[in-house]
C-alpha cells in the first residue's frame, strides 16, 4: 500500500461538482442564464422531487484554524438580524421567478458557525422560508452544530420546526492537535451534546473526524475514535485534512508545513481509523463516510438514490439546489451559481433587489456527460456506458490513463463498466480525474486542491 500511496498522492478535486470550481467559465455565464436553467429545472423536478436549500451563515466567535469554510470572525451578534433580513429576502427574489411554491425535500444550515445565531432568529429564518414554500412529507432538515455552544433550547427549538439531523465538528479529543487548530473543545461537552440532540428528537446524529491534523499522531486516532464509539453516532464523516492556505490564508497558517503528518502516516490514520469504524458496526459510504445501517444515509445506498453535491453525500437527491447567504453555492444541474464572498456586498446587492451571483458555469452536453460519471464514481462506485448514453469521444483515452491503476488491482474496467474495488477505495478522486477532461485539457500552473491521500 506504501508504494500505492506514493504513485497516486496527486493533488486533485474532492468532487462535489463537476465542472469543479476553478474550471468554470465565467465568460458564458450570466445571472439571466442562471435563472433560465433554474427554472427550467424546477418545473422538470419540483412536483416529482422537490428541492434542496443550502443556507451560509458564515459567523463565528473565534477562529479555528483547520477551517476552509467562508467565514466572519465577530463576537457582535447584532449582525445577526441584519443578515437574516438579507437572506430572507434573497429568498423572496428567487421565489418571485417559480410559478408555483416550491416543495422543499431537504435544507441545511451551514457556517460558518449556525449556532452562533439565537434560537429566536433561528426560528425567524426558518418559519421565514416556509412561508414562502412547501416543506416535502419526510423532508430532511439538518444543521452543523458545535459541541461548546448548542443549547438544549436550540436543539428543542429546531426539532419543533422539523429539524432530524445534526452534525457536530469533532475532529480530535487530542488537548495538542486542539490546541493547535484553535477548537478547544472535551469530550465531555460532544457528549453532552449529541444526547441532548437524541432527547430532542434528532433522529440522526453525526460527527466529523478529521485525520491528517497537525501534531496529530495514529494514537490519536484511535483514542478518538474509541471515545466516539461509546456515543455511536449515527454517521460519521471521516476525512483528510485539507491543508489549502494558499487559498485560504491566514486561516489555515497557525502552524507550520512541517507539522503535519506525511502522507503514509495520513493513510495508516485513515486506515486504523476504518478497521475500528468497521468494526464499531459502521459501513463505509462512498468517499470518507460510514453509517449506522439503522441511518437514512446507508439507506439510500440501499435504494440507490445516495446523491453527491455541494454539501457532501446526502440522503436526499434533488436536481436543483438554491444556495442562499453569503458564499453559498447553488446548482440547478444544468448551471452552477456562486454569490458574493463578503458580507457587505452581499446585503449591499439584496438591498438592490439583485441576485447576488458572481460566478457560475452553464454545463455544455460534455459536461453533463463527465458530470454523470463522476457522480456514479462518487455515488456508486461504479459507471457504465454506451454508444447511446455516457458516451464521450475522449473516453477511450480516460480507460487507458486507467489502465496502471488495473494493473494494480484498484478498479476492473469492462465491456461498458467501470467500478473500484475495495482496495480502490482511497483513490476514487484519482479514479476520477482521469474523467475530467477540463483538469487534463488545462492543467494548473501551481497548485489548487489538496491532495487526494
Amino acid at each position: 500500500m506504501s508504494s500505492l500511496l506514493n504513485k497516486y498522492n496527486v493533488a486533485g478535486p474532492r468532487y462535489t461538482s463537476y465542472p469543479t470550481v476553478p474550471y468554470w467559465n465565467d465568460k458564458t455565464f450570466s445571472a439571466n442564464a442562471w435563472i433560465h436553467t433554474l427554472q427550467q429545472s424546477i418545473n422538470e423536478s419540483n412536483q416529482k422531487e422537490g428541492i434542496s436549500l443550502y443556507i451560509h451563515l458564515p459567523f463565528c466567535e473565534s477562529l479555528c484554524t483547520f477551517c476552509g469554510c467562508n467565514k466572519r470572525i465577530t463576537k457582535n451578534h447584532g449582525v445577526e438580524t441584519p443578515y437574516l433580513q438579507s437572506v430572507l429576502k434573497e429568498w423572496q427574489l428567487y421565489c418571485n421567478f417559480f410559478s408555483e411554491k416550491p416543495i422543499i425535500k431537504e435544507l441545511h444550515l451551514g457556517g460558518g458557525t449556525p449556532t452562533f445565531f439565537s434560537v429566536q432568529n433561528l426560528e425567524l429564518l426558518i418559519n421565514g422560508i416556509f412561508d414562502l414554500a412547501i416543506k416535502a412529507e419526510n423532508a430532511e432538515l439538518s444543521f452543523e452544530g458545535h459541541p461548546n455552544n448548542t443549547t438544549q433550547n436550540h436543539l428543542q427549538s429546531l426539532a419543533s420546526l422539523g429539524f432530524n439531523r445534526i452534525s457536530f465538528g469533532v475532529q480530535d479529543y487530542n488537548e495538542t492537535v486542539q490546541r493547535a487548530i484553535n477548537r478547544m473543545q472535551p469530550f465531555e461537552h460532544v457528549k453532552v451534546a449529541t444526547e441532548n440532540a437524541r432527547n430532542s428528537g434528532f433522529t440522526s446524529v453525526g460527527h466529523d473526524i478529521i485525520f491528517g491534523l497537525p501534531f496529530q499522531k495514529k494514537e490519536h486516532i484511535i483514542h478518538t475514535i474509541n471515545r466516539t464509539k461509546e456515543l455511536l453516532p449515527d454517521r460519521i464523516a471521516f476525512y483528510s485534512y485539507a491543508h489549502v492556505p494558499w487559498i485560504k490564508g491566514n486561516g489555515q497558517r497557525g502552524f507550520k508545513d512541517s507539522d503535519l503528518p506525511t502522507a503514509e502516516e495520513k493513510r495508516e490514520q485513515y486506515e486504523i481509523g476504518k478497521k475500528m469504524l468497521l468494526e464499531a458496526g459502521y459501513i463505509e459510504i462512498g468517499m470518507d463516510h460510514f453509517a449506522l445501517p439503522t441511518d437514512s444515509l446507508y439507506k439510500a445506498v440501499e435504494n440507490k438514490t445516495i446523491h453527491r453535491n455541494f454539501m457532501g453525500y446526502t440522503a436526499s437527491k434533488t436536481q436543483a439546489m438554491i444556495g442562499l447567504g453569503v458564499s453559498a453555492i447553488s446548482d440547478s444541474w444544468y448551471s452552477f451559481a456562486q454569490n458574493v464572498k463578503t458580507v457587505e456586498t452581499y446585503q449591499q446587492l439584496i438591498e438592490e433587489n439583485t441576485i447576488p451571483v458572481f460566478r457560475g458555469h452553464i454545463l455544455n452536453e460534455e459536461d453533463l456527460i463527465i458530470r454523470n460519471h463522476i457522480l456514479n464514481l462518487m455515488c456508486k462506485l461504479k459507471t457504465t456506458w454506451d454508444k447511446e448514453n455516457g458516451w464521450f469521444d475522449e473516453l477511450p483515452d480516460c480507460l487507458i490513463s486507467l489502465q496502471e491503476m488495473e494493473l494494480d488491482g484498484l478498479i476492473i474496467i469492462e465491456k461498458n463498466e467501470l467500478s473500484i474495488t475495495e482496495k480502490g477505495r482511497p483513490f476514487v478522486r484519482n479514479v476520477c480525474m482521469a474523467f475530467d477532461l477540463l483538469l487534463k485539457r488545462k492543467q494548473p500552473h501551481h497548485q489548487l486542491f489538496s491532495m487526494t491521500i
